[in-house]
This record gives C-alpha cells, structure tokens and sequence, in this order.
C-alpha cells in the first residue's frame, strides 16, 4: 500500500516560531524558510508517519511557553553542570530554543527513536543547517523501553552534585541516573497506554537530580476524567487513554515519588480543534 504523502497545507508558523527559525537557520525569506523546512519535512516523513510530521506539530515551541521555563534557565545558569533531556523530542526544537535562551547546548541532549532506516536525529542537523561541530548539543537514539537504554531505578536521594559527565560518549540514559536536572517530555506520554505511561514516568522519575528544583515537565491530551479519549487524525478516528489533572498528580506525587517530595503542577486547556471537547494538560513534577 503505497505511503500516504503529507499534508504541506498544514503548515503555519507563529510569529515567534517564525523569527526563532530564521533566526537559527539563517533563512530570512518567508517563502524560502518554508521550502526548506518542506524539504526537510518531506525526508522525515519517509522515515516515519508520524502525525507530527504530517501536522507540522514538529516546529512548535513547547518548552519556552511553560510556566517552569524561566527556572529551568536559570537552573542551566546557576547549577553546575545541569543538564537537560529533551526525550521524545522528534527535531529537537526545545532543545535549540533552550541552548538559544542560556542553558549550556553541551550540556543538553535531545532523544528520540532510531529508525532502522535513518536515524531520525540526524534530519536536526539539515532542518537547522547545522553540524555536530557547530552545535554540541548530544543527539542520542534509542528506546525508552529497552533496558539496555534506560531501566527503571528507584529515584535518587543524593542531593550533592554530580560530578561533570562528557556527553560526546554517552551510548544510553543509563548513565545519567539521577544526573538529570530538567526533563522535558512534550507530546510524549499520550502516545502510549495506561501501563505503558507509568513505565515511562518510573525510568523518568529514576534520572532526574535529588536536588531541589529539579523538574520534569511536558504537554500531552488530557482530560476532565481519566480514560480513553477520541482523536481524528486524517479522517479516521483513534484512542489515546489519557490523565485527568488529578490521576496524573496522583501517579506522580505517591506513586512514582514518594508522597511529599514533589510538587506537581498541571493546567487543562480546552482546544477547539475537534469535533468532541479537547483538552491539552501542561504539567510540572518538581523536587523539594
């Protein structure tokens, strides 16, 4: 069955979107920026379907627009050797905009699957017209759900810092248990089941810093009640099973961490883009 092409009429660019691109790729020319980035868009679909390829959700900035963003830069100027994981984080793009803003690009590592045909990290690179010489952000594949890449530990309790780690040779997470101060984690968790989110939350909660400050946080469908949600994509429906603000506090605060030692943070915003109500729940786990 032959691949379904993707949908260019989708794309659009903020404002702001729009001057963080140019700026970064060193394209001024509206029309211009929009054939590259098609370019590249039209590689990464071929690598993977993925709807946020199809929908350019990919150039969306996510990260700056937290209410967490100004501490999680200062945590990258005021902590030694603080570092950033940008997981699930298809071109990287809060991880540039984060280098952009102040925290240490080397100190920032962006992942996302390999492809057995590609490795998808790489199209960062073209999208953004750099190399790793000229930006030493780590660009590191692998699956969450491999062991060998990241296992499930129990969250650190040592709150000295960690010692500096060269990030040019890391192969797997596995080294970075409870190193981590900032995780991000932006329209990650819905992409999988009930179990399957815990999972993930678990080998999360097993990276991040002791240290007070440390923070993961993310933007994923929410919902007034926690369950299975519909969603349309391309004319065909989907479930995603999704948290309401209460479960997804709930599972952090008590079950991932122990109650107390964290403060959770989340907002529900209704977007009306479907047919049925919506919502996207922008969220914080914070050490204390």
């Amino acid at each position: 069955m032959p691949m379904v092409a993707a949908d260019t009429s989708l794309y659009s660019l903020s404002s702001k979107e729009a001057a963080f691109f140019k700026a970064q790729i060193g394209i001024d020319d509206d029309e211009d920026l929009k054939r590259h980035i098609l370019e590249v868009q039209a590689k990464a679909y071929e690598v993977a379907t993925y709807r946020c390829i199809d929908n350019f959700n990919f150039l969306r900035l996510n990260l700056s627009n937290f209410s967490v963003y100004e501490h999680i830069l200062e945590l990258g100027r005021e902590r030694p050797d603080a570092l950033l994981l940008d997981i699930g984080c298809c071109f990287g793009v809060d991880a540039r905009k984060a280098a952009t803003d102040g925290f240490p690009a080397e100190n920032i590592i962006a992942s996302d699957l390999r492809n057995a045909r590609a490795e998808f990290l790489q199209l960062s690179h073209e999208l953004f017209k750099t190399t790793p010489a000229s930006y030493p952000g780590c660009l590191l594949p692998g699956d969450v759900f491999d062991p060998a890449f990241l296992s499930i530990t129990a969250p650190s309790d040592d709150v000295s810092p960690a010692p500096s780690i060269d990030l040019t040779s890391l192969k797997s997470l596995n080294a970075l248990h409870g190193r981590i101060s900032v995780i991000n984690a932006s329209k990650f968790f819905h992409l999988f089941n009930e179990e399957k989110q815990l999972h993930v939350a678990k080998a999360l909660a097993g990276l991040l810093s002791a240290q007070p400050g440390s923070v993961i946080c993310g933007y994923q469908v929410g919902t007034l009640e926690q369950g299975m949600v519909n969603t349309i994509i391309r004319g065909s429906k989907h479930q995603l099973f999704t948290h309401s603000p209460k479960t997804w506090s709930s599972l952090w605060d008590g079950e991932v961490f122990e109650k107390g030692s964290v403060k959770v943070e989340t907002e529900l915003v209704e977007v009306p883009l479907q047919v049925e109500q919506f919502f996207m729940m922008k969220w914080s786990v914070m050490r204390l």
